[in-house]
């Protein structure tokens, strides 16, 4: 990435941040006040798409969940494939780092959780809530603090955040699936092939592409495999060759509706905590301080300490102008989960016929252990980096 372009790219996921951080204080608002009911009755507004026999019928809370956040990962893998390609994760010198912090960050946070949740086979659907972190909120953060913040430490959070993005991509693909259909899971994998047989033929058409994956979201949503997976996998498979084959175009024009109405929608959705049945055992709740503790000591030692492991076998460098008092803070900023914490929670405790998980809410762990490491994360990082003339 050019310079001016990764300048643009911060200011953008600064907004982002705020506009999330909006949409859950309404959440919230809603859900705590006299205005509940009417929150409670927008998540469960009934919407039913057939086509002769074939019928999806959900709640709008599915619908997004589903539906509007594939677009959401569709923009994820063109960005995972831009990066690799012509950007921050192209050069192997600069990529093992950050790699190495992102698997270290989503090690030991699981670890943690596992410690707290070990001995309850319902609690431990949530393994995997601790391990993300969010890019909008991170950068967004780190942007507050101006030009103290050296670029290259920018760069870091960037690769981190997309490997670890990357990483749950997986996790949610081989964990959380249910009810496997392979009639279905054979049509989206038949459609994925095409796709990448259209790929190395050279054709540039996107339009086509998004249409054979819409019926791949569709196949891959019967399948039991989570539909957000078709996601990634088109956004993969738009060709990427040339400035006249649409890809960045195609990428940019997502940037305006997954940021600023898919993402603060998504949020408002699924932030509407209701505290009025709330009480200490809620926040003393394994699943709460498995989540908690995952967040703010598992990706902040998991991410510093798995960088300076790859430092120490010499598979790479810090950032120019980093050291390992400003990589700190970073791993500290890991620790925001938020929106995809919140996705995976959604899919480890969703209720599967007439069985819910309700044990607690654990959404607040997710946003208690993210408020809590964005604050650290400001504040240590405030101290030790140098403010410039």
């Amino acid at each position: 990435m050019r310079s001016e372009t990764l300048l643009q790219f911060f200011k953008h996921e600064s907004t982002v941040g705020i506009l999330l951080i909006l949409s859950t204080i309404l959440a919230m608002v809603m859900a705590n006040s006299p205005l509940h009911g009417l929150y409670d009755y927008f998540l469960e507004i009934p919407v039913v798409v057939s086509f002769g026999e074939f019928v999806i019928a959900k709640p709008l809370l599915l619908w997004i969940n589903d539906g509007l956040m594939a677009i959401f990962f569709f923009m994820v893998g063109l960005e995972i494939k831009r990066e690799v390609l012509e950007g921050a994760l192209r050069e192997r010198s600069k990529i093992m780092v950050p790699a190495f912090a992102a698997m270290g960050g989503m090690i030991v946070p699981a670890l943690i959780y596992t410690l707290f949740n070990y001995d309850s086979a319902a609690a431990m659907k949530g393994w995997a809530i601790p391990m993300a972190t969010d890019i909008a909120f991170a950068l967004g953060i780190l942007s507050l603090l101006g030009n103290r913040v050296p670029s290259g430490l920018k760069v870091f959070l960037l690769a981190l955040a997309i490997i670890d993005d990357l990483g749950a991509i997986v996790v949610i693909a081989l964990f959380y699936g249910h009810g496997m259909s392979f009639a279905a899971l054979g049509v989206a994998t038949v459609l994925g092939l095409v796709m990448l047989i259209m790929n190395l033929k050279g054709v540039t058409n996107n339009t086509l592409y998004i249409l054979l994956g819409i019926v791949m979201w569709a196949a891959v949503l019967k399948s039991g495999v989570h539909a957000t997976i078709a996601g990634v996998v088109l956004g993969l498979l738009i060709p990427m060759r040339n400035n006249r084959d649409g890809f960045h175009e195609l990428e940019e024009s997502l940037h305006a509706p997954v940021n600023y109405i898919i993402l603060p929608l998504f949020a408002f959705v699924n932030t509407g905590v209701g505290f009025g049945n709330v009480t200490v055992r809620d926040f003393t709740d394994t699943v709460t301080l498995g989540i908690v503790t995952g967040l703010l000591l598992g990706k902040s030692i998991g991410i510093f300490f798995f960088s300076g492991l790859a430092v120490v076998l010499k598979l790479g460098k810090l950032p120019e102008g980093v050291d390992y008092k400003a990589l700190f803070g970073v791993a500290l900023l890991g620790g925001i989960g938020f929106t995809m914490s919140l996705f995976i929670g959604s899919l480890a405790f969703e209720c599967s016929g007439d069985t819910c998980f309700n044990l607690v809410d654990e959404r607040i762990g997710i946003l208690t252990g993210s408020l809590i490491s964005g604050i650290l994360g400001f504040v240590y990082l405030g101290a030790v980096l140098k403010k410039k003339g």
